[in-house]
């Protein structure tokens, strides 16, 4: 059920997006557009109180609810970004808004992205890891919340790589390809 909700939520929040990008920029209704983009937030609300509803249930703890919480997490550290992506792309497409400006790709300047990014990473992590921690807490009994914990694990092994790769262009900054 938890997994089938995740999908739901996801599809919500770009549907969501979608209708808010449509109502500011097509039917000019700027406040409209806004306050469905503002409503992106209550989608995660649910995902988490399904989540924790199915596990106060007695449900077997496993992956799905670990995968709830890291989506709520990355959702809570990324969101704001893809919805800002998403309103750049879409006031250029349909608005006559400014051409989105593209990311750095070399230099001192990507690898100051690249940190920016491992920090966001970070943020995610510790929202999702703190949920996650919540749900163990919720359930009492170690054993049973066990592939919770494995999620914090593992996502935190996945935080260092991202670590060594992120600042390493700060040591090691991308050169411009030569041109002949």
């Amino acid at each position: 059920m938890i997994g089938w909700l995740i999908i739901a939520c996801e599809i919500g929040f770009w549907i969501v997006v979608f209708v808010g990008l449509i109502a500011r920029y097509i039917l000019k209704k700027k406040q409209l557009g806004a306050f469905l983009l503002l409503l992106t937030p209550i989608i995660d609300l649910v995902l988490l109180a399904a989540t924790v509803i199915d596990i106060r249930r007695g449900a077997e703890v496993g992956f799905m609810h670990g995968l709830a919480a890291v989506y709520i997490g990355v959702t809570a550290a990324y969101g704001h970004r893809m919805i800002k992506w998403a309103d750049e792309q879409f006031a250029y497409r349909f608005a006559g808004g400014p051409k989105p400006e593209k990311k750095p790709k070399t230099g001192m300047k990507h690898a100051a992205l690249q940190r920016g990014e491992w920090y966001r990473h970070l943020l995610a992590w510790t929202v999702g890891s703190t949920l996650l921690g919540i749900m163990i807490l919720l359930i009492g009994d170690m054993d049973r919340a066990e592939a919770l914990r494995l999620w914090i694990v593992r996502w935190a092994m996945i935080l260092g790589i991202d670590f060594i790769i992120s600042f390493s262009y700060s040591l090691w900054p991308r050169k411009e390809a030569r041109r002949l």
